[in-house]
């Protein structure tokens, strides 16, 4: 590991000051201080420029690096297939894409083409264009409305943005397309004080609402998170899921779930959707399809939605014209085989289902210590942590002044926990944990005693 007297590491640093542009990063600060740069990984473990030793509660900070840092098995199947052949584009095909693409088909029934692209808000977009085109060709143009949830987040770009629920993520970057409409959250702890199951039908009822109001002919598709993640962990109520399936089957509109979050183990299935006995037409998914290692998306649709691109064989424009320049590079599916073999070599969803339940009852003795703990939900290791200034009183959520001081005093610990910032007006107060699926007792109670602490201390 670098140490902070190597030279090459010292210029790194001031390198990265001078030329770096961080990703949500206000960077006046850095104009008197150094930025946080990680040196090296093992396991859930970081190291800094410092040398400082980090627990990571995050998986990167942002849900990805699901089977842990310095995986060599990873690093050397893509370095063997870079050397063998690093890339053609996606109009072609190459070894690994294909054999990816068939072992992810064997955990997603009902589901059988995969489209490579190499990020999340961009395997989002493929499906927006596909319905739009579908809707182009067999609808007159009709059912092009894509409706998505309040609270959900589904990529950065323009596109994504149009299907954002999260109004600090979209400001100043409108005007935004035309065509994207919300329908309401399902969040239970802020709506109501019926039962899970009246919470349900009332949740799906107003995504009904909205169908109506906007006429059913005109929607082609439903875009959904199976669990909000960055929008503060929004674990839908019991029965919701199935009501939506039937809601979309009812008026002919496709189910779109957005697993980038949830994917690949998260909540303790390989899928978020598969907790709910749901079947989606399109599933997109990303960060922990290979853990970041190497860069990856796939847009997963079924055999009914690739047919509508071969209705017109004779039309040169029926075919999904779209192409992802680094679609076509085998890093990403070379990782994702030896990242799903891993998985399923040290059985991480068994180990994500015991560890999440651990997890769970760490965090809800919670309630019973601090009023502030408002609500605790989750899936999996997939938690969040709503803080509230009393619980006992009301649900006025804490300011993000409190929030930023116990993720500081988490990090002074040598923990990294999450919190949701910048995307929902007076309610970035939600602590976010996801932890690698390696987790273990020990490592989630070194999270949740630092948690602890940082609780304490702003109490």
């Amino acid at each position: 590991m670098l140490t902070n007297t190597d030279k090459t590491l010292d210029h790194a640093v001031q390198a990265d000051r001078q030329h770096v542009w961080h990703h949500l990063t206000q960077h006046k600060p850095f104009e008197t201080q150094n930025p946080s740069i990680m040196v090296e990984g093992k396991g859930m473990r970081l190291w800094d420029a410092n040398g400082t030793e980090y627990l990571d509660a995050v998986s990167g900070g942002v849900w990805t690096v699901n089977v842990g840092y310095g995986r060599a098995s990873i690093a050397n199947a893509v370095c063997e297939q870079l050397t063998r052949l690093n890339y053609y584009a996606g109009s072609g095909g190459t070894i690994p894409a294909a054999l990816f693409a068939e072992k992810l088909l064997e955990k997603m029934p009902g589901l059988s083409r995969v489209y490579y692209s190499n990020s999340g808000s961009e395997a989002n977009e493929k499906v927006y264009k596909m319905v739009r085109q579908i809707s182009a060709q067999h609808y007159n143009g009709k059912k092009s409305k894509i409706l998505y949830r309040e609270r959900d987040y589904h990529g950065t770009t323009i596109a994504a943005l149009s299907a954002c629920g999260q109004a600090q993520r979209m400001d100043g970057y409108g005007p935004f397309l035309d065509g994207f409409v919300a329908v309401p959250d399902c969040l239970e702890y802020r709506r109501t004080d019926t039962s899970p199951e009246s919470f349900a039908e009332i949740s799906v009822k107003a995504i009904e609402n909205v169908i109506l109001r906007e006429g059913p002919e005109t929607i082609g598709l439903l875009c959904l998170e199976p669990i909000t993640a960055g929008g503060g962990v929004i674990v839908p109520p019991d029965g919701y899921w199935p009501r939506v399936m039937d809601l979309c089957r009812k008026y002919d509109i496709l189910l779109h779930i957005d697993e980038v979050v949830c994917g690949f183990g998260r909540t303790g299935e390989w899928f978020g959707y598969q907790n709910y006995g749901v079947q989606p037409d399109f599933v997109t998914m990303a960060k922990g399809v290979a853990s970041g290692y190497a860069a990856i998306s796939c847009t997963v649709t079924t055999e009914a939605v690739f047919e509508k691109f071969k209705a017109f064989p004779d039309d040169p424009m029926n075919a999904f014209r779209d192409i992802s320049t680094f679609g076509g590079c085998t890093a990403g599916p070379a990782a994702a085989i030896e990242n799903l073999a891993i998985l399923e070599r040290e059985n991480l969803l068994e180990n994500t289902r015991q560890m999440g339940a651990y997890l769970e009852q760490k965090l809800l003795a919670f309630k019973d210590k601090y009023a502030m703990v408002g609500d605790v939900r989750g899936k999996g290791l997939f938690w969040g942590v709503e803080l509230v200034q009393d619980r006992m009183s009301d649900k006025t959520p804490v300011s993000e002044k409190v929030i930023g001081a116990i993720v500081g005093h988490c990090r002074s610990q040598g923990v990294l926990i999450g919190a949701t910032n910048r995307s929902l007006p007076g309610y970035n107060n939600t602590l976010c944990l996801s932890p690698a699926l390696i987790a273990t007792t020990h490592d989630l109670d070194r999270i949740t005693s630092a948690i602890d602490k940082a609780l304490e201390t702003v109490a």
